[in-house]
């Protein structure tokens, strides 16, 4: 019982923080709007409420650096890494780079020349364009009903799902893009693109798709929830009737059979005049 109630603690204190107005401890602040159906979807349920959440978005990247030993290693966000650019809307996607232009502190170097080979290092920063898909954790009462979701979330093909400590399902799916785009001369201060502005168009493309792909999973996996985790009604008591499926000579024989039981019928002397 005591887990029991911790798990609704838990919950009524996550629930309390979805319906404040103070911003949330994700860079935007907010939940993503494409993302509020399936989380009121899955908090109505009893045995299960969301932690965290992203509906996909598209990002630019600018590596940082780190020490260590001694060595000059490139770093993520948390060791100088900068987003240059993020979006969760499918109708910002075209027009980044004029608007991460218009913004950003660094000068533009857009050529669509390669690296000088003297400058390929292992400290170079790379500018990497970034398409993440749909990505929810969700806390549930117990292994059961954790293992339930998480068989859900992998019918509907978010095959990178997977069951954490405490019953934390992580769902998710593979569907990215990661691409570098250029580097940063550290001399000048520019960020200098390897790729044509005819090459950044096709990535527009492909992050659309992507974006359109992610929005249809995230609809399968509503539907497939609200159908078998959330209205469902099992009798426990009703059995299902399942007929074998039949293989090419085993339908064969039974046609043979069959056949042979017609014709033993028609011959039988009741059935002659």
């Amino acid at each position: 019982m005591a887990a029991q109630n911790a798990f609704e603690q838990k919950k009524r204190a996550i629930l309390n923080e979805i319906d404040s107005t103070q911003p949330d401890l994700s860079p935007k602040g907010t939940i993503d709007e494409l993302c509020l159906p399936i989380i009121d979807l899955i908090n109505a349920s009893a045995d299960m409420v969301t932690t965290s959440s992203c509906s996909g978005r598209v990002s630019v990247f600018l590596e940082g650096t780190k020490s260590y030993n001694g060595e000059v290693k490139i770093g993520g966000k948390g060791q100088g890494g900068k987003w240059l650019y993020v979006t969760h809307d499918r109708e910002k996607v075209i027009g980044w780079l004029d608007e991460l232009k218009s913004k950003s502190e660094f000068s533009f170097e857009l050529s669509g020349k390669e690296i000088p080979t003297e400058k390929v290092t292992g400290s170079i920063r790379y500018i990497l364009y970034k398409y993440e898909p749909f990505i929810l954790h969700v806390k549930c009462r117990d292994f059961q009903a954790a293992s339930k979701l998480y068989n859900t979330a992998m019918s509907c093909g978010f095959r990178e799902s997977g069951i954490g400590s405490n019953n934390l399902v992580a769902i998710r799916i593979n569907i990215k893009l990661d691409v570098p785009l250029g580097y940063l001369d550290e001399t000048s201060g520019t960020l200098k693109f390897f790729v044509t502005p005819e090459y950044v168009s096709v990535l527009d493309s492909l992050s659309l798709s992507k974006f359109d792909e992610n929005t249809r999973k995230m609809q399968a996996l509503y539907d497939r929830i609200e159908k078998e985790l959330i209205n469902c009604a099992p009798d426990v008591n009703s059995k299902v009737n399942i007929m074998p499926i039949e293989t090419k000579e085993e339908r064969r024989e039974r046609k043979k059979r069959e056949g042979m039981e017609r014709q033993r019928q028609l011959k039988s002397p009741q059935n002659v005049l």
